[in-house]
């Protein structure tokens, strides 16, 4: 029996996951948040050279706090950092968090992606994070929509529009992984002018075209980025249901980095900020170290697949700066 997909191919196929999003159409930017039922284990690794993020130190497996009430992605560059705040005061107002004497603080590690340059208008007065953050949570649940929604509102790559994707696997021994990644790449998710989609060897289902790999893979020696167009910053999330420590969870995002590898050209560039959180629900029984291998596999297959899916699923707005994978191609 191989792996396949959960029941809706989505990160909340892990059980305890659910997922709010949020977006601001004029201003061309959104907000992502993974919270569970309850404080989840987590960590995280940073592969780029541009990160932007908030409490990822306390993710070390050294610190004191080894669990967290949410992982928040956000567009924005550093003023997106601010979703995060919202996402703290709302869970504060539930009465979640941390528990210090009569206090609850929420611990909510974020990062963002580099969204300032994509047409849309940036003429605000307040920053507009804060509250994105709270409408994205208070969206919470098991369905989300892929594409140009959420953090991904607002995300381009060289070619096209990036966006947000998901996708899961669930094991032969009944643990589950899923990924959400928010693509704003330096480089390209598809071979030389397209359509293929680097992914493509992992596609499972048609689920972004099902057009197979590229016969043309383009100049692979000197790939095309928007360098000294755009920012860029690929972000996301990989979860498990099996009982994992925080060091386990660093080392998962640390696999899963291999997602972005297979998926974008070029990736992990000094210009980038890629990033992966890993989150552990403990809902499943911990696995041995062939089970870990197994787990960080299917987290990097996973988010290579929910790459493609967010550029195959992205949709054309007003005052875009680039096309969309789907309109070119003529996929609906």
């Amino acid at each position: 029996m191989s792996a396949q997909p959960g029941k809706r191919n989505l990160i909340t196929d892990v059980a305890g996951i659910y997922v709010g999003q949020a977006q601001d159409d004029r201003i061309k930017t959104g907000v992502s948040v993974v919270v569970g039922d309850a404080p989840f284990t987590a960590g995280v690794h940073v592969m780029g050279g541009a990160p932007g993020t908030r409490e990822t130190d306390l993710l070390a497996p050294d610190k004191l706090v080894e669990q967290v009430d949410a992982l928040v992605l956000s567009g924005g560059s550093a003023f997106g950092l601010d979703a995060a705040s919202g996402v703290a005061d709302a869970l504060r107002a539930e009465g979640r968090g941390f528990a210090v004497g009569d206090q609850r603080v929420p611990i909510v590690p974020g990062a963002i992606l580099f969204d300032l340059l994509n047409g849309g208008q940036k003429d605000w007065d307040t920053n507009p994070y804060r509250s994105l953050g709270a409408d994205a949570l208070a969206a919470r649940g098991e369905g989300f929509d892929l594409g140009s929604h959420g953090a991904g509102a607002g995300a381009t790559t060289v070619n096209f529009k990036g966006g947000i994707g998901s996708a899961s696997l669930v094991l032969p021994d009944g643990t589950t992984v899923g990924a959400l990644v928010a693509v704003n790449a330096l480089g390209s998710a598809v071979a030389g002018d397209g359509p293929n989609f680097w992914a493509a060897p992992f596609e499972i289902d048609d689920e972004f075209g099902g057009l197979g790999p590229a016969q043309d893979f383009g100049d692979t020696q000197t790939p095309r980025t928007k360098l000294g167009q755009h920012q860029a910053t690929t972000i996301g999330i990989v979860a498990s249901d099996a009982v994992l420590t925080q060091a386990q969870c660093k080392r998962l995002a640390t696999a899963a980095h291999d997602g972005y590898a297979r998926a974008l050209v070029p990736s992990h560039t000094p210009m980038d900020g890629d990033l992966i959180f890993a989150a552990s629900t403990g809902l499943h029984a911990a696995p041995d170290v062939s089970a870990q291998l197994a787990i960080g596999h299917a987290a990097a297959v996973c988010v290579s697949r929910a790459i493609a899916r967010a550029v195959f699923e992205a949709r054309p707005a007003i005052d875009d700066t680039l096309p969309c994978w789907a309109e070119t191609f003529g996929h609906s």
